[in-house]
């Protein structure tokens, strides 16, 4: 074999990996939220401070959300998001943010920038789970495009240094 195939062959192997690293962690930390009890008026409230450090610190946090592919199967792809501004009208909660992808599937690992921003409009609301005896549990959903939805952002990972990659 030769020498470029096999570090090619390696390179789809750590994507692979990856995919499989950031699988289990969305699946947890979804696990999580659902254990804690959390509502959507709490995650909108975590929201709500992403924007404030977005606004005043130029913040990005660290995201996993769900892709749907043509057949059906959803892949969890990384990425860092900027909170531009909270809208609330009534019982309903939108975030207007600019996401910057780090991981897919098809793309592997990138750099920010690597790929262009994408304004993304969340919707927070509580889902109900008629499975598991009419509980609810918060989701956050893109509703601009029907290919990214369950995002889950992480507070405790932040960075201030994108600011020039989301134009």
């Amino acid at each position: 074999m030769a020498s470029s195939q096999l570090m090619a062959d390696y390179r789809r192997w750590l994507t692979f990996q990856r995919q499989e690293q950031l699988s289990r962690e969305h699946q947890g930390i979804d696990q999580r939220i659902e254990q804690a009890r959390a509502s959507a008026t709490q995650v909108a409230q975590g929201y709500r401070s992403m924007a404030e450090k977005a606004a005043t610190e130029g913040a990005c946090y660290r995201t996993l959300f769900l892709r749907s592919h043509d057949n059906e199967d959803a892949l969890v792809c990384e990425g860092w998001l900027f909170i531009r501004r909270m809208l609330s009208e009534s019982n309903q909660t939108r975030v207007r943010a600019t996401l910057l992808e780090t991981f897919t599937l098809e793309d592997g690992i990138m750099q920010p920038g690597d790929k262009p921003a994408r304004k993304v409009t969340l919707e927070i609301y509580d889902r109900l789970q008629m499975e598991k005896g009419m509980r609810t549990t918060p989701r956050v959903d893109c509703i601009d495009a029907s290919e990214g939805y369950h995002f889950l952002t992480l507070l405790d990972a932040v960075r201030g240094d994108l600011r020039p990659h989301l134009k």
